[in-house]
């Protein structure tokens, strides 16, 4: 969907109002193309000790790995600033931070960059979790870094986002997920990402061979996938080289198998809700495709209403299809038998469940429902070397939100740090990514997309 203000405010005289007048100014994000550079310019790692050595190793190293380290990327890496250079990317390794003071070293030594910090360019922290069995100094140290990153993504301009990666106690920095999510942060794949701190929990998952490929080989269903985020979510798993197999209601039946012959894969006509759809989508995976490894559940429906107006139709209707479908369809995967090669469920919540929204508590109780549900799934897909996860999409830009008044529409695109609605594809690169091999590490997580919206976390 188009946004004309940010069209407007990307051009030099429109620019000039808004400065003028003190008025938003978004700017295009750069999203993926496959074969593009992971970064338009150099990085700096800030940081001492041993795991930001690694991460100065792997960012700069050469394919094929040195000294027990992943293979590397290749690029221009500085270890310490360089006057009036623009960095592309800032990365601030605090893993060994054990009190608040020996935050500020790395974290000013990083913003005496930032406004020099390229157009889209990633500001990205690495740090531990705080717990409460740490001494009180760690915990406040571990914990500040979460205040700082969310604080700083707020600051960045250009469409810079900011990021963190939190990898457990015990987990290496060069852990399989930790990789693939400082990756996935750097890269144009996370353009409408920001302002998150992802969790890695295990020292788990399979790096991919081929970064354009990492489903090569996989087998993946997607419900909901007519249209919407749904149709982009199967391009997008088709593209990155999963084999896609295509759900949806058969009143969508003619928008479905366009979809499916556009991704090259089946279609599955087929309501979530119906008794036996886990045993249909499993067999047909498997019977056509010869298995399955990811499934996506985006299937969702909204009838919102106040609570004090609120029908049992309208309640039931919206927690059937978003949340006890998926459960159904989960627990036939869980105990086939079959879904046991590296599986990965990913699954489409909401900022709404996070924050709630006037009007849609069924939504939002639904959608909230489904972060639970991820949080106590994944632990059981552990042994089997799979996970569960989902992603929370703020305002994207979707034919439901263009059917928003207009004023309440462009109010809704401002309220964020990117200043701008989302597009279905920033959803279905962060699915992509939970589903990848890579993402094993990463267990019972809820990702938001929402560009930073000022609602939750």
């Amino acid at each position: 969907m188009g946004d004309t203000y940010l069209d407007l405010m990307s051009s030099g005289a429109g620019a000039a109002i808004a400065t003028r007048l003190g008025l938003p100014r978004p700017a295009p994000l750069r999203r993926y193309r496959p074969g593009v550079a992971l970064l338009d310019g150099s990085a700096l790692v800030l940081g001492g000790g041993p795991d930001a050595d690694a991460i100065a190793q792997l960012l700069s190293g050469p394919p094929g790995g040195t000294g027990g380290v992943p293979d590397g990327w290749g690029l221009d890496v500085h270890r310490h600033a360089v006057p009036d250079e623009r960095y592309a990317a800032v990365l601030v390794v605090l893993t060994d931070v054990t009190h608040p003071d020996q935050l500020a070293a790395p974290v000013l030594e990083a913003a005496a960059t930032l406004k020099r910090l390229r157009p889209g360019g990633r500001v990205v922290t690495v740090s531990r979790p705080a717990h409460e069995t740490d001494a009180p100094a760690v915990a406040a140290a571990r914990q500040g870094v979460d205040g700082l990153l969310r604080s700083l993504a707020k600051e960045l301009r250009g469409g810079a986002t900011g990021n963190g990666v939190v990898v457990t106690d015990g987990v290496p920095v060069t852990a399989p997920s930790a990789v693939a999510t400082l990756r996935f942060l750097l890269s144009t794949r996370s353009a409408f990402v920001d302002g998150q701190l992802v969790d890695v929990d295990l020292d788990a998952g399979e790096l991919a061979t081929d970064w354009d490929h990492p489903l090569a080989g996989r087998v993946a269903v997607v419900t909901g996938a007519a249209r919407g985020i749904g149709a982009v979510v199967a391009e997008v798993l088709a593209r990155d080289g999963a084999r896609v197999v295509c759900v949806d209601v058969p009143a969508a039946g003619q928008g479905l198998a366009a979809v499916a012959n556009r991704v090259r894969g089946t279609a599955l006509q087929l309501d979530v809700t119906a008794p036996d759809a886990g045993d249909r989508i499993l067999e047909h995976a498997t019977s056509r495709h010869g298995g399955l490894h990811v499934m996506v559940h985006n299937a969702g429906i909204t009838r919102d209403k106040l609570l004090a107006n609120m029908t049992p139709d309208r309640w039931g209707s919206v927690m059937a299809v978003n949340l006890a479908a998926q459960l159904a369809i989960n627990e036939t995967l869980l105990t086939s038998g079959e879904f046991v090669d590296a599986p990965r469920i990913v699954a489409t919540a909401s900022t709404s469940g996070i924050a709630g929204n006037r009007g849609q508590t069924n939504y939002a109780a639904s959608k909230a429902g489904i972060i639970g549900a991820v949080r106590a799934t994944a632990p059981l897909l552990v042994p089997f070397g799979g996970t569960a996860n989902a992603v929370a999409p703020g305002f994207i830009e979707t034919d439901m939100t263009a059917r928003m008044p207009a004023l309440t529409r462009q109010v809704a695109r401002r309220l964020s740090s990117l200043q701008q609605g989302g597009q279905p594809v920033d959803v279905a690169e962060a699915v992509a990514f939970l589903a990848s091999p890579a993402a094993g590490g990463i267990v019972g997580r809820t990702l938001r997309v929402c560009g930073q919206s000022l609602v939750g976390r």
